[in-house]
């Protein structure tokens, strides 16, 4: 058995022990599940009436296969049947490369909802956002498709269009037109910011997350000129993955503590996922980005960071998902089911589950403006004003003049305003730091 995190369901590297669970207790007879008996004989008694009646024939397999899925998915949205082609793609995805969109999605109310596009993908580039609901692939609707069967239509192959039909709070229904790619991931992007703060952007938790994660604070530290402040850590529109790069990542900042803890049905199954000893910030500021695109691995990394005191959470609140799937492979064949078995909690015992990690400093998204002044009146201006002693001051009407022919506002050169806000809450915190040292 093999635990996932991520929306999509990615395989992590925790497997019990990496033994098969035996059961010791004593065999069960039919004696002691009459009702359970009852209700497989009712679904034998409908498959007979399938096979004997219905107006076509059918492919049993096929229908045991949809029975499966229909079990698995009036659970909740993250639990799937998982045939031997979804299997394998599965497997692929946590090594970074898939074919497709590049979008991360999930199920709500029948519909494809879309938890976030993912960094330099078709998708991305195509404009899709976070909070999107997908209504139509290629003109047919979703409604009645289960969550692995509207992603198998959204696959394809590399160079071949697909139209998606998009709802948006706000607007109008619309088509987007997207062509398919192989979608390489690059789990880590980093760079310098202001030339003293190192910006880390992790837009997935796949195998590639943790080396990144250690290039990038690496290369940071030596393409400074000086000493960095600190560091911003972006999650976001970052669905989720590999439960141990999240517990890793958290690690990397954290000197001791628990980083997040599972716990299944009743408390059975309890884990308690503890840092070791090591900051590899060397306990520089950081601050964390979120969204309502950051899901799942995304959140227990945020949510290990703010309740340890270790970083400043700010943006918006994140998604939500505070459940852990488990593969669990089949005897049939090469299948597997992916089901839900745990809830995971931060350190200070708190359940995410539709819930989400709430930001410390709220910033909604916003485009920057920068208001100019309009011509004023200075000191300088005055008839008889005192002259600067140091002969610093301007000449008469010279404000008046600099300021004549400028608009009243202008766009500044600023895309991202979240990232502004947490460059300078990372600056303000080390100037803090530094004056309380000293």
């Amino acid at each position: 058995m093999k635990k996932l995190l991520g929306l999509t369901g990615w395989i992590t590297a925790l497997a019990l022990g990496g033994m098969i669970l035996v059961s010791n207790a004593p065999a069960q007879t039919d004696e002691d599940y009459p009702e359970t008996l009852a209700n497989l004989r009712m679904l034998g008694d409908v498959m007979e009436h399938i096979r004997e009646s219905y107006v076509d024939e059918v492919n049993e397999k096929e229908l045991i296969e949809a029975a499966i899925q229909g079990m698995l998915s009036s659970l909740d949205p993250h639990s799937t049947f998982l045939p031997p082609s979804d299997f394998e793609d599965m497997q692929q995805d946590t090594k970074g490369e898939f074919g497709g969109l590049g979008i991360e999605v999930t199920m709500e109310d029948g519909w494809v909802k879309v938890v976030s596009p993912i960094d330099d993908t078709p998708a991305y580039r195509a404009g899709v956002e976070a909070g999107d609901y997908i209504t139509h692939l290629d003109g047919e609707p979703v409604q009645g498709l289960s969550l692995d069967q509207a992603v198998e239509r959204m696959r394809g192959l590399v160079g071949e269009d697909i139209v998606l039909t998009i709802a948006r709070k706000g607007m109008e229904q619309f088509d987007v037109t997207i062509t398919r790619d192989t979608i390489k991931m690059r789990a880590v992007r980093y760079r310098l910011e202001d030339n003293d703060v190192g910006y880390i952007r992790i837009s997935r938790f796949s195998e590639q997350t943790q080396p990144g994660l250690d290039k990038a604070i690496k290369r940071l530290n030596e393409e400074v000129e000086g000493e960095l402040k600190g560091y911003v850590l972006d999650l976001r529109n970052n669905p989720g993955g590999l439960l141990n790069q999240a517990i890793s990542v958290s690690d990397t900042f954290l000197e001791r503590g628990i980083v997040v803890s599972t716990r299944g049905r009743d408390g059975r199954n309890a884990q308690d996922f503890r840092a070791g000893a090591g900051d590899s910030a060397n306990g520089l500021p950081i601050v964390v980005l979120i969204n309502g695109g950051s899901a799942s691995a995304s959140e227990i990394v945020a949510g290990a960071l703010q309740d340890h005191g270790r970083a400043i959470v700010m943006g918006t609140r994140s998604f939500g998902k505070g459940s852990v799937q488990t593969i669990m492979p089949l005897s049939y064949g090469d299948a597997a089911i992916k089901m839900t078995t745990q809830r995971y909690y931060t350190p200070s015992g708190d359940s995410i589950q539709a819930k989400g990690i709430d930001p410390d400093i709220l910033v909604e998204q916003a485009r920057l403006e920068t208001l100019e002044s309009r011509p004023r009146t200075q000191e300088s201006d005055l008839r008889n004003s005192l002259k600067n002693p140091d002969g610093s001051d301007k000449e008469e009407g010279e404000a008046t003049e600099e300021n004549a022919e400028k608009p009243d506002t202008k766009t500044a050169d600023i895309q991202d305003y979240q990232l502004q806000q947490a460059i300078s809450m990372v600056k303000g915190v080390a100037i803090f730091k530094n004056m309380a040292e000293n």
